[in-house]
């Protein structure tokens, strides 16, 4: 609040103007600023962190274990300078042509993992499809899609980062899972069939792809 302090006394003169002393107390303006941060606080949205659950595969030898068909396999090796390399099913580590390279861009990788994962890809479009032509609810769109990626046709993923790719490569194979619609994947090493690709069969610099 504003005060005014007047200087009065018996020695000042007539019809001499006194001296006048202005404080301002801003003590109410910190209230205010206080009311103001706790409206901001309760009505502003934080931001959530997004998360991505991964499981990743057990070290512990495993009983009885389900052989997938190689045919719906396909294995990505996250090489350096943005690279995937991969090959389906099992590689044949005396033909050149087992392993292909090709980059993280639409028309790299999302190609190759929607052309492999065609058939799975097909029925989410129709759904889509359904969907925007009011047949589908939202949620009965959300159970029929979930119902899809849980059949045996989809295809299997086999991701195998490097020392030499980065952290955001990864995310970025991971995100592509997600886009493709492939549910079944997983993260593993490196192993020394892998190495010798690599060192031996690597495919020319030149990117390919697969149409959709």
């Amino acid at each position: 609040m504003a005060q005014v302090n007047m200087n009065g006394g018996g020695n000042n003169k007539r019809n001499k103007p006194s001296k006048r002393n202005l404080r301002v107390d801003f003590t109410p303006m910190v209230d205010m600023n206080m009311l103001l941060i706790t409206f901001f606080m309760f009505c502003t949205t934080l931001s959530m962190p997004q998360v991505m659950d991964i499981v990743m595969p057990t070290k512990d030898r495993v009983e009885n274990s389900t052989q997938i068909p190689e045919h719906k396999a396909i294995t990505l090796i996250l090489g350096e300078d943005n690279k995937v390399y991969y090959y389906i099913g099992k590689p044949d580590y005396d033909a050149a042509e087992t392993l292909q390279v090709t980059n993280f861009s639409k028309e790299g990788l999302r190609n190759v993992l929607l052309g492999h994962n065609s058939t799975l890809v097909t029925k989410a479009n129709s759904l889509k499809q359904k969907r925007r032509n009011g047949e589908l609810t939202e949620s009965a769109y959300k159970q029929a899609l979930i119902e899809i990626k849980k059949s045996d046709e989809g295809a299997i993923a086999v991701i195998k980062p490097t020392d030499k790719s980065s952290y955001r490569n990864l995310v970025d194979a991971l995100d592509e899972m997600l886009i493709c619609n492939i549910s079944k994947y997983a993260i593993v090493d490196l192993e020394e069939g892998d190495r010798y690709l690599l060192e031996n069969n690597k495919p020319e610099e030149k990117i390919t792809a697969q149409n959709k």
